[in-house]
């Protein structure tokens, strides 16, 4: 069986598991913690990132766009419609959910890894301010749900879930639509849930 290497609180590694979930491919999660750069993950990925996907045969896969792709192909274009139109949305989607990710992860570590005294407050407010846009416009145009997920709306989820692990009452407000749409999501998808950002 293939592996996937994860952590349970990392947004990317919950939107590969849950596109893999949603598209019947079963692998095997092997939670690793990048800081300690273990082996079984250096040796599968030069950089040391999460989530990287070792399959039974072949080479490794990441980032996780590469590997939701991997895994469109391999199940037969369940995560991104075959329309071209309808793909680049998903795939913008996509890209958007990932972006904020990558705000946010850079707000963390902004105050994770440096002394107090050094954290530099305009950038975290440069990245949440990022943040806050995209929130915004997803909000006025919140993701159709149709009766089948894209990778995009997986993305987004993943995305939301770690909002609320991390930022719990700082996003909402304001946003109701965007909540309500999580929730959806969750509803119609129910299977996808255990896989969302969660502490351990």
């Amino acid at each position: 069986m293939a592996k996937v290497l994860y952590s349970s609180t990392s947004p990317y590694s919950a939107k590969v598991r849950m596109a893999a979930a949603y598209c019947g491919v079963a692998l095997e999660a092997v939670p690793v913690n990048t800081g300690d750069e273990p082996e079984i993950l250096i040796s599968a990925n030069p950089l040391g990132k999460i989530p990287t996907l070792v399959p039974d045969e072949g080479e490794p896969i990441f980032d996780s766009r590469a590997i939701t792709q991997h895994l469109n192909r391999i199940s037969g274009s369940r995560l991104f419609p075959r329309n071209a139109a309808k793909r680049l949305e998903a795939e913008r989607l996509e890209a958007l959910a990932d972006g904020i990710c990558d705000c946010l992860l850079a707000h963390v570590y902004e105050r994770r890894y440096r002394p107090e005294d050094k954290v530099h407050q305009p950038w975290l407010d440069q990245q949440w301010s990022k943040v806050m846009r995209a929130l915004d416009h997803l909000n006025a145009h919140p993701p159709k749900l149709t009766k089948n997920a894209t990778g995009g709306q997986i993305a987004l989820r993943a995305a939301l879930g770690y909002l609320t692990l991390r930022f719990e009452g700082k996003w909402e407000r304001g946003r109701a639509r965007l909540v309500r749409w999580a929730r959806r999501f969750d509803e119609r998808f129910p299977d996808l849930q255990p896989y969302l950002p969660k502490v351990g």
